[in-house]
């Protein structure tokens, strides 16, 4: 058996496991953990639990201690040189006329490599920049560009729906969203009512589509013809929620139906022009 705790390195981010080993762990605890790149600083935000070792994570990293008085001195010195880096850095851009905009700087835990974060419409040649930091920091220096989605995640903010966006708080990885999710929910396509903070796609329109694409899948689409109790048309408009379609009969009316009340044609219900 082995002694499994959830970590999290930063409140919107994803939980990762680690061997506990034998230390008395609760929620909310500061600790320090080994990680790809070295030590680093975490919160518990899952109680420990004894699972099987065949059921364990391969190669699971160790906790090495509770954050004592000195690891939170050095994090907290860390966060200063970020402050200041990610200024010295955004002034150097500035004076050398760079087309990216600096968004964030992560300093590792032993100071090893300091990363930062920024964004580009195009391809950008930092290698002058680099020398800057590197001369400055006196440390390993990575430049990382990012997408829009990781900008907002980062800035943070409030969404149109009055709340901070979900992708800095509830969500811990920004999967795809596409358009086919807002027409599967009968949305506006105007960008401007579905686009995030970031303008690409809001995350929330992934949040009900498994469940009107579910609802949706024994219900005729649009342009279908299908037999009525009032006779045949075409399904113009589909109600998901109330399990219902609006049908242009062919006399002319148009007619809300439930869906199980409809039938497709022997033909197929292959549309009509």
């Amino acid at each position: 058996m082995k002694n499994i705790v959830g970590v999290k390195f930063k409140a919107e981010g994803k939980t990762y496991s680690f061997h506990a080993a034998d230390l008395p762990l609760k929620l909310d605890d500061l600790v320090v953990v080994n990680t790809e790149n070295g030590l680093a600083i975490g919160t518990v935000a899952k109680e420990v639990q004894a699972v099987p070792d065949e059921q364990a994570t391969a190669n699971l990293k160790n906790v090495v201690r509770l954050a004592s008085d000195d690891d939170l001195r050095t994090c907290e010195n860390n966060k200063k040189l970020e402050r200041e880096a990610l200024q010295f850095c955004t002034r150097k851009i500035a004076e050398r006329k760079l087309p990216m905009k600096m968004i964030d700087v992560e300093c590792h835990f032993d100071r090893s490599k300091v990363v930062f974060s920024f964004t580009a419409e195009t391809r950008v040649d930092f290698r002058d920049l680099v020398k800057d930091l590197v001369q400055k920091f006196r440390t390993r220096i990575e430049l990382r560009q990012i997408g829009a989605r990781q900008e907002a995640r980062i800035i943070k903010g409030l969404g149109i729906c009055g709340r901070e966006v979900c992708c800095a708080t509830l969500l811990h990885s920004l999967d795809r969203v596409s358009v086919k999710m807002a027409k599967e929910q009968n949305m506006s396509l105007n960008p401007e009512k579905i686009s995030g903070l970031c303008g690409r796609l809001m995350c929330c329109l992934a949040y009900e589509y498994d469940g009107y694409a579910a609802m949706k899948k024994d219900m005729p689409k649009c342009g279908k013809v299908v037999q009525t109790p009032e006779g045949r048309g075409k399904v113009i408009r589909q109600s998901a929620l109330q399990g219902e379609v609006v049908v242009a009969l062919e006399s002319g009316k148009e007619a809300t139906f439930k869906t199980k009340d409809i039938q497709r044609p022997p033909d197929g219900g292959r549309s009509t022009q």
